[in-house]
């Protein structure tokens, strides 16, 4: 689970960077990815970029890892502290919520918003 931490703690920090190439570099070339913001989902790197673009353009979210578990099929499930804001700064939404994610060795290759 370590290991597992480390990894996501930096998808995190990247995200909320907005470092898009640093976080793809941990997705499989066909990840699915869940569109929160618009719902349903895209796969690959670069939907997954292109609707992070579409949802940096009305919202500035920022996701803070607060837990971490080992799912009974092996999935790992990050629970996290999600702010939104608009992009004046006024708070939107503030929640706890999970991410659950299916990893190929190293490599995120889906994840569900729960």
């Amino acid at each position: 689970m370590a290991d597992h931490m480390e990894l996501f703690d930096d998808i995190y920090a990247a995200f909320n960077r907005r470092d898009v190439p640093a976080v793809l570099r941990r997705m499989t070339p066909e990840v699915t990815w869940p569109k929160a913001f618009e719902g349903g989902t895209v796969s690959g790197r670069d939907e997954v970029a292109a609707y992070w673009q579409r949802q940096w353009t009305e919202i500035d979210p920022e996701v803070t890892p607060v837990g971490y578990a080992t799912e009974p099929d092996g999935r790992v499930a990050v629970t996290v502290a999600q702010t939104v804001r608009d992009l004046d700064g006024k708070v939107l939404d503030e929640a706890t919520v999970t991410h659950v994610y299916r990893l190929d060795g190293d490599l995120v290759a889906a994840m569900e918003i729960r």
